[in-house]
């Protein structure tokens, strides 16, 4: 047999006597692909944040090719050939692409000076050996959040390490390129080398990956090899009980238009895109990376300059040119990244869930602390989140229930039409289902949501009908009747 790249046995952490994990093991063979799976607060993260010397554990070994190693730092788990793919990315904005892959290990010329051309040499030829698309020397600010991950993932794939921890990488990848990775995970198997791969999405779980490992409520639960097993018992494996259908959907469509888009173009991404959206209706805006879905909703929200076209609210015209106006107007948007434009990370559950809210719960300058906690008590039952207080930071919660907590937000407005763009990015099937079914009661109560989804699956469990886009236009449209991933896709490219 083998020795194994990496086994950990008997791991335990406590952060303030509150135990994150009771018993962490995980065995990775070297060319294998092995899935850690759980739900949010299963405890893989802290898991992971011990292997790479985030964390120091508080009992457990560690062995690394059979020899036992404790890592103080991430710096020592590099050094021993782990790197990671973080799911929160954490770039450096005003750097360029090749100055945030080699940050801290910069090759160095004469006088002790960085060597800007090889380093934008070696990192271009990397970005091309995985054919990410991108420009070395661009600067950070400028990427999507698509292509910031395809630079995080090429950053830890730079230190050539026999160990890669992939921590839900494909979360802002649209499908063409979550395929440039997979093809990636493809050649470090055939080069020996061992992937730890964490993700909610069990399509790419079966696609990908060798082997699985189960945590649940900080616990192992069971190990075994994925060709052994089929979804549902992954499913009933993660959130410990079976789950009778994955997608809830219950709303049925009106014939009343709620919202009508003619003609709208915008300063970046969108020409000439016209839509309806129907009372109790739920909608997806369907495409690849770069096709302008995301930057519809910017400009419905007035986060972008407005260029031509006219948008319809209730029979009315509507002019919103600012965030405020939108939600006068009765929108509400549930930006894609969270943690970057959804939350206020320094804050507690209370003051995230009022911040959209704030003049409705002051006099003047002075917050009215009772309406305030009723209202944050509100959602927090409504839509279950899992918090032991109010005034518990926002940052520790999972990522599940840190979006449930921007949901809540945006319904203490009373908002009539939701803009969710990928609403259950970074979230476990049990919370999946959860957020299926806000949207479909709200959709149900009369309102109605579009949606941005980059998963196939999504889109066909839970939207009445798909617009299509393709660089910034609308390709085709499909009722749900027509829908399938062959027609979405072929409509999409």
């Amino acid at each position: 047999m083998t020795t194994p790249l990496l086994e950990a046995s008997g791991f335990r952490k406590s952060f303030d006597g509150v135990p994150a994990l009771k018993l962490g093991q995980f065995r990775l063979e070297p060319g294998s692909v092995h899935a850690l799976c759980g739900g949010n607060g299963a405890g893989k993260s802290t898991f992971l944040k011990i292997l790479m010397g985030i964390h120091h554990r508080d009992a457990g070994t560690l062995l690394r090719n059979g020899q036992p190693v404790v890592f103080d730092n991430p710096s020592q788990a590099l050094a021993h050939g782990i790197s990671i793919i973080e799911q929160e990315l954490s770039p450096v904005p005003a750097m360029t692409v090749a100055e945030n892959i080699y940050l801290g290990r910069e090759p160095v010329g004469m006088f002790g000076r960085i060597a800007f051309r090889e380093m934008n040499s070696r990192a271009q030829s990397l970005l091309d050996g995985f054919q990410f698309g991108i420009r070395a020397d661009s600067l950070m600010m400028d990427l999507t959040v698509a292509q910031t991950q395809l630079v995080e993932i090429a950053k830890a794939l730079s230190y050539d390490a026999e160990v890669i921890i992939m921590d839900e990488p494909t979360s802002a990848l649209g499908e063409a390129e979550a395929d440039q990775l997979f093809a990636a995970i493809d050649t470090l198997k055939a080069r020996g080398k061992g992937v730890i791969y964490v993700s909610h999405r069990l399509s790419e779980i079966f696609g990908v990956c060798d082997s699985y490992t189960v945590f649940r409520d900080g616990s192992f639960v069971e190990t075994g090899n994925l060709a052994d097993i089929d979804k549902d018992h992954l499913i009933q494996l993660v959130v410990g009980r079976p789950l009778t259908e994955e997608f809830v959907k219950e709303n049925t469509p009106q014939a009343r238009r709620l919202l009508s888009v003619a003609g709208l173009a915008a300063d970046r991404g969108v020409r000439d895109v016209s839509f309806d959206l129907h009372e109790g209706e739920i909608l997806a805006l369907y495409g690849l990376m770069g096709s302008g879905r995301t930057e519809i909703f910017d400009r419905l929200f007035g986060l972008s300059a407005e260029t031509a076209g006219t948008v319809t609210i209730d029979g009315r015209p509507a002019r919103i040119t600012t965030p405020r106006e939108a939600i006068e107007a009765g929108l509400a948007y549930v930006t894609e990244d969270r943690k970057r434009s959804g939350l206020v990370l320094t804050g507690d559950v209370r003051e995230n869930l009022c911040l959209a809210t704030l003049e409705r719960m002051s006099a003047g300058p002075v917050m009215n602390a009772r309406a305030e906690g009723r209202a944050a008590t509100r959602m927090i039952d409504t839509l279950n989140i899992r918090t032991a207080s109010d005034r518990l930071n926002v940052a520790h919660l999972s990522g599940g229930n840190q979006q449930k907590v921007v949901l809540g937000k945006w319904f203490l407005t009373e908002p009539r039409i939701l803009l969710l763009d990928e609403p259950t990015r970074g979230v476990d099937v049990g919370a999946k289902r959860e957020i299926y079914r806000v949207m479909s009661d709200f959709a149900r109560a009369g309102g109605a949501v579009i949606m941005v989804s980059s998963e196939t699956d999504e889109v066909l469990g839970m939207a009445d009908r798909a617009v299509v886009m393709r660089d910034g236009r609308v390709a085709g449209e499909l009722d749900r009747a027509s829908m399938s991933a062959e027609k979405l896709l072929h409509l999409a490219a």
